[in-house]
């Protein structure tokens, strides 16, 4: 088999990063340091103002609230939805949950919680530290995970904090229900539904079966307060049929649907971003569970002004790690593929025939929800068994549709390597499109499986990329193909062998 010399070139966006397949050069990442953090504890900052900062009087306040819960019991949760407000209003609603996971040994907490004080459009935020404190104690941050997700484009350490609330507001209802536990706090900026899909898919990759994952959100604000009266008659029972519309769409792990109340009844769920990414989270078979229902009107006696609150737990087990052919049953069916390798193909010819760029529309292309599902991928041409062009975008970024359309262009009239693609190619060119799952950091090399993962080495500033189908085409073994990743980042060929790090990813590869 003949050798293909294999280069990497790079263009960084703000959003991700844009490679070809065989290219060569430097490729700056964020990437994960190997040596444990220094300690740095990051101290509450609503204790003494949204709870007592007095440990004895919020044990004692909470111990109440948990006492006056009586949820029906569940077992296998893998994810609570919990209300925000100072514990006087929302405590005994929250305690249902706490309460409902009271004593399980969970390793790691996952807390998402809406940004109510700092713009953050596509964004998540986590904080830059080891430990985050509250009255109750020291709670130590899963800080391998919080590297993981500083990998990505989207997350943004500056703008965790400021005072906001939603994610602290959980942290003592966890610790007098779990106990020891690594938490994994984020505030969640203002998202579009492609945004929100990519922040889920690298999300999914950090839960396992001994995760459980809160999520942080009170439900209708109404009032002059919050500008919001749809209403002015029956409030207490025109919010409740609200908020269970809402909910029906949570319960139908729906997010569309959900994303669609929300904007044709404006309903003023100030945490619907991390609900959102709860729903594209979730495995198939979780179920929905309403746990508690309350409304400060109803404990105030006054519905001049209220806000709701919900209690809403579900029970399932996380999926995690599937293989990509695995991944390919569940996300794209046959004929999503066979309708991307006609969009790419429809792209290249009516760019050489009209010089305009096509929509799915002309190319007689119906878009499914799986073809909308935010993945990185890889577009390869291929002229009688030769590689004629090969870009792609490793990240997750935008919809599979969208990047599958722009890089089918780009490998035909953009790889530099080349010369744009000619009409009279075309009944010669083979298309092939690599749909690929969220990168991921490994330990070392030795994690690397061979014909399973595409594989990002990083060492100096420098970097390279190979995607899974190019060892195996190369009859390659894992040192031969690291030696030949280290020389196309630019580096000594046994560079790979110390201090180099690594992350991996898996394709859904078909082709005509």
């Amino acid at each position: 088999m003949r050798v293909k010399t294999i280069r990497l070139l790079v263009a960084i966006t703000g959003a991700g990063l844009m490679v070809s397949c065989d290219g060569g050069g430097d490729m700056k990442t964020k990437t994960t340091s190997k040596t444990e953090p220094a300690r740095k504890v990051l101290p509450s900052e609503i204790a003494g103002s949204w709870y007592t900062a007095n440990v004895g009087a919020l044990q004692r306040e909470l111990t109440g609230y948990f006492d006056a819960a009586k949820p029906e019991p569940l077992t296998n949760i893998c994810a609570l939805i919990q209300p925000h407000a100072g514990y006087q209003y929302s405590g005994t609603v929250a305690a249902h949950g706490a309460k409902l996971v009271q004593g399980r040994k969970f390793s790691r907490v996952i807390v998402l919680g809406p940004a109510h004080r700092v713009n953050l459009p596509n964004a998540i935020a986590v904080p830059d530290g080891t430990h985050l404190a509250t009255p109750l104690g020291e709670l130590p941050l899963d800080t391998e995970a919080l590297a993981t997700l500083r990998l990505q484009p989207f997350v943004n350490t500056a703008a965790f904090g400021h005072g906001e609330h939603s994610v602290d507001i959980e942290l003592p209802l966890l610790q007098m229900a779990l106990g020891d536990f690594k938490l994994v706090p984020i505030v969640v900026g203002q998202l579009t539904e492609p945004a929100t899909r990519l922040i889920a898919g690298v999300l999914k990759g950090l839960v396992d079966a001994n995760t459980l994952v809160v999520i942080s959100s009170d439900f209708t604000h109404y009032g002059p307060n919050y500008g919001y009266q749809p209403f002015r008659t029956n409030v207490a029972a025109n919010l409740k049929k609200l908020d269970m519309g809402a909910y029906e769409t949570i319960a139908a792990k729906d997010l569309p649907a959900f994303r669609g109340y929300c904007e044709k009844t404006g309903a003023t769920i100030c945490g619907h971003d991390p609900i959102g990414i709860l729903l594209a989270m979730l495995p198939l078979q979780a179920e929905t569970h309403l746990v508690q229902y309350d409304t400060s009107g109803h404990i105030t006696g006054d519905f001049a002004n209220s806000v709701s609150y919900l209690c809403i737990a579900f029970t399932g087990a996380w999926e995690r790690g599937q293989p990509a052919a695995a991944l390919a049953e569940e996300v794209l069916s046959a004929a999503d593929k066979k309708a991307l390798l006609k969009l790419a193909r429809g792209m290249i010819e009516h760019q050489l025939q009209t010089g305009k760029r096509a929509t799915p529309e002309d190319l007689g292309v119906t878009i499914t929800p799986a073809m909308r599902k935010v993945m990185g991928t890889f577009v390869t041409l291929h002229e009688n068994g030769d590689l004629r062009g090969c870009i792609g975008e490793i990240f997750p970024r935008r919809p599979l549709v969208e990047a599958v359309m722009e890089q089918a262009l780009n490998a035909a009239f953009e790889d530099p390597r080349f010369t744009p693609v000619a009409a009279a190619e075309l009944p010669r060119i083979h298309v092939e499109i690599s749909a690929l799952t969220p990168p991921v950091p490994v330990n070392s090399w030795r994690d690397i499986i061979i014909g399973k993962h595409g594989m990002v080495l990083s060492k100096n500033g420098r970097s390279a990329v190979f995607l899974p189908q190019v060892a195996p085409e190369q009859g390659w073994d894992i040192a031969t193909t690291l030696t030949h990743l280290s020389m196309k980042a630019g580096l000594p060929s046994d560079a790979w062998k110390e201090g180099a790090e690594y992350l991996v990813f898996e394709a859904i590869v078909f082709h005509e």
